[in-house]
């Protein structure tokens, strides 16, 4: 049967314009439907939207061909968890890990930039922008994708990389789990007084957490969870006020704030597909699962998605048979779920009754002196396998 492509992509965002590069790098004759313009070069202050790549999405990332543009982004080293009202404490280095780094920060419009530039010279790759799937059916050797500019585009596979509200997950009759934390996080971009550093940290309290990620330069993205009212009064406040608050809550070693850059906030949610394929259709990033985001975890675990399902497309010459899709949703299932439950877990240790914060605490503590811990959180952290000895 002639098809269109070998693959179809729905959905150029990081993760699917990430798996589009890594299939296209390889010579695989692929589709990416977007339904917005293609990006433009961020510039200025830095957006909201900030994203923690681990090392083994910056590995798929290269693998794809794709530089990380080093003026939008900054390389961590070492992760403290601590909490506000106990004992608890635990620094994790790269080092002990066995790691250069842990990997780096990086503004989301830059990575999507920086992916779409490769996409432009990669031949294979068929960018279809401003358009939208109107309908989809599979046959026994292709599935077709009926698109609202008029086209109908076939392919072997057709990826959903269309976001927590995706429309192919939706036409395929795939259900999902949600549940609702009650929560709220505070993104604030802010300048500070001290120069970041290759530090990531996260202050556990009984409303939810606060966490540093390091920018370039003075720069640094604060998140900050609470109770949804309470977290939209703090939006309302002026920059100076916002500023002042943030000094008083956060750990004295963030510093004094010297100009707030942006801010925005959103509810906390998670979501989880109950399958990830379909006859000839796959699942991948927030399309198959939404996480808490306390771990940063969230654009990895897509990443890692696409990671999969690039190894069982590029293995196999039918890439959309039942067999290969199986074999890919039993791999990213069984890890998801464990993301899933490790995220949720630190939400209910931390926020919950006293009794569970003191065991929270006491985690953190025993992880602080057992280095063998703190190897496996952080190896297991970055998609890495944690039985490698350590150097």
């Amino acid at each position: 049967m002639q098809r269109d492509h070998q693959i179809v992509i729905v959905g150029g965002g990081m993760v699917g314009a990430a798996l589009a590069a890594r299939l296209g790098h390889a010579g695989v004759n692929v589709g990416l439907v977007e339904r917005g313009d293609a990006p433009v070069k961020p510039e200025g202050d830095f957006d909201l939207r900030i994203s923690s790549l681990n090392a083994r999405s910056l590995a798929f990332i290269k693998a794809g061909g794709t530089s990380i543009p080093p003026e939008r982004s900054h390389v961590f080293r070492r992760i403290e968890g601590f909490s506000q009202n106990g004992r608890g404490h635990s620094v994790f280095t790269a080092e002990e890990s066995g790691l250069e780094n842990f990997g780096c920060f990086v503004e989301n419009k830059a990575l999507r930039y920086a992916l779409w530039q490769r996409l432009e010279r990669l031949p294979g790759v068929t960018r279809y922008t401003r358009c939208a799937p109107l309908s989809t059916v599979a046959g026994s050797e292709a599935r077709l994708l009926e698109l609202d500019n008029g086209k109908t585009l076939s392919a072997a596979l057709v990826v959903a990389a269309d976001g927590a509200h995706s429309r192919l997950r939706e036409m395929a009759g795939i259900d999902v789990s949600r549940y609702d934390y009650r929560q709220r996080a505070l993104i604030t971009n802010v300048e500070t007084e001290l120069a970041s550093e290759e530090t990531s940290w996260q202050c556990f309290t009984p409303t939810g957490p606060m966490a540093l990620l390091p920018l370039p330069g003075h720069c640094a993205s604060l998140i900050w969870y609470d109770r949804d009212g309470t977290t939209r009064a703090r939006e309302m406040l002026s920059d100076d006020a916002l500023a002042r608050a943030i000094e008083a809550a956060f750990p004295k070693r963030l510093g004094n704030i010297l100009r707030v850059t942006g801010r925005a906030s959103f509810p906390i949610k998670r979501q989880h597909a109950k399958r990830y394929i379909g006859k000839r259709l796959a699942l991948i990033g927030d399309a198959a699962h939404v996480v808490h985001p306390l771990a940063g975890q969230g654009l990895n675990i897509g990443l890692h998605d696409a990671d999969t399902l690039a190894e069982q497309i590029l293995a196999r010459r039918d890439a959309g048979n039942a067999g290969t899709l199986r074999r890919f949703e039993v791999k990213r299932r069984l890890a998801n779920q464990a993301m899933l439950a490790a995220t949720d877990g630190f939400h209910h240790l931390f926020t919950g009754p006293r009794p569970l914060q003191k065991l929270g605490d006491c985690g953190l503590e025993m992880a602080e002196r057992l280095p063998a811990a703190r190897y496996f959180m952080s190896r297991q952290a970055n998609g890495l396998s944690p039985f490698t000895p350590r150097r």
